[in-house]
């Protein structure tokens, strides 16, 4: 469904998946600032929204998905991931309960398939799915309260907010998607489908901090999860990458990221410019490369910084490998 503000004066369509909204409207670097300093709003009416409703909703939400959620308390904000029996990430949903329905926002295009696993495993409960995306959208924006509609602390300090589609702030400056995407890869906050592939598991992207409880019954993927938590040593880690500001290009997503010399090691996830760090990047890469490594993201020459340590693991030993110094 593309927005109408793609017909703004100035508006640029944004990349796949983003591209029925605007990545720009002419200025990137000053929508960020705007955005910062609460002078402007996000247009992500490009985002699914589904809304459960029905008596035991969060009991059967609690149940699926990887978060503690029987109990949830309205107004309160919250993450989870609905993961395959393996223990891959299969959406990432951000929720909040509003006393008489759940709602949540996912990424763009995800949301029916969402809804029809969720509609299969209802069964016999007091539960009620449905693919609201066509009356509501989201936006981002300023801090401040919620005035009573589903909402969630976001990226330098902005709230997101559901709100009726169409319903756009009409004192606020509008921002493409590119001044949210630097903020939030400047956070280091992974983006599910852009800097996770079909095989990550929570561990790997950070999302256990924010997205899974570590101590609740039984739910799908959780194996994976408890046993990477016990033992440590996921396949793959998040990692942050400061690229080289001389070259006019980003990587593209999904581009390989290597080790000079041309031996892969990974793949590139989002990359932005960001108004005061410059280009900057978040990427996958294997466990054993050292934290220290300089990297190639798609031929750019990229520095990491660590987001996920190469132990993570409540029961492992913190010890980030380094390459060993050279001497003579």
């Amino acid at each position: 469904m593309e927005s109408p503000l793609l017909q703004s004066p100035g508006a640029v369509a944004a990349d796949a998946p983003d591209q029925e909204v605007a990545a720009h409207y002419g200025d990137p670097a000053r929508e960020q600032r705007s955005l910062e300093e609460g002078t402007a709003f996000v247009d992500r009416s490009n985002r699914g929204v589904v809304r459960v409703s029905g008596p035991d909703r969060l009991s059967w939400l609690h149940s699926l998905l990887s978060q503690h959620l029987d109990g949830l308390k309205p107004s309160e904000p919250t993450e989870a991931l609905l993961l395959s029996p393996n223990g891959h990430i299969e959406h990432h949903l951000f929720l909040v309960d509003d006393g008489e329905a759940v709602w949540a926002h996912v990424e763009p295009g995800t949301a029916p398939a969402l809804v029809e696993f969720l509609d299969r495993m209802r069964f016999m409960l007091r539960v009620e799915v449905a693919d609201v995306s066509e009356e509501f959208m989201v936006v981002t924006g300023p801090a401040g309260p919620a005035d009573g509609r589903p909402a969630w602390p976001d990226a330098a300090g902005t709230t997101t907010r559901i709100v009726p589609r169409g319903e756009f702030p009409a004192d606020l400056k509008p921002a493409g998607t590119w001044a949210y995407e630097a903020l939030r890869i400047a956070e280091h906050r992974p983006r599910f489908g852009l800097d996770t592939d079909h095989r990550t598991i929570p561990h790997e992207a950070g999302y256990v901090e924010t997205a899974v409880h570590l101590n609740k019954g039984c739910y799908r993927g959780q194996e994976t999860v408890a046993r990477v938590h016990n033992l440590g040593r996921p396949p793959r880690r998040l990692v942050f990458l400061h690229l080289d500001g001389s070259v006019d290009r980003l990587p593209a997503s999904g581009d390989p990221l290597e080790i000079p010399g041309g031996r892969t090691v990974g793949f590139v996830g989002s990359a932005a410019r960001h108004h005061e760090l410059g280009p900057i990047a978040l990427a996958m890469v294997k466990r054993n490369v050292p934290v220290d490594t300089e990297l190639l993201a798609g031929g750019v020459a990229a520095a990491q910084e660590v987001v996920v340590s190469p132990e993570t693991g409540a029961n492992a030993q913190i010890a980030l490998r380094r390459r060993p110094a050279k001497h003579g």
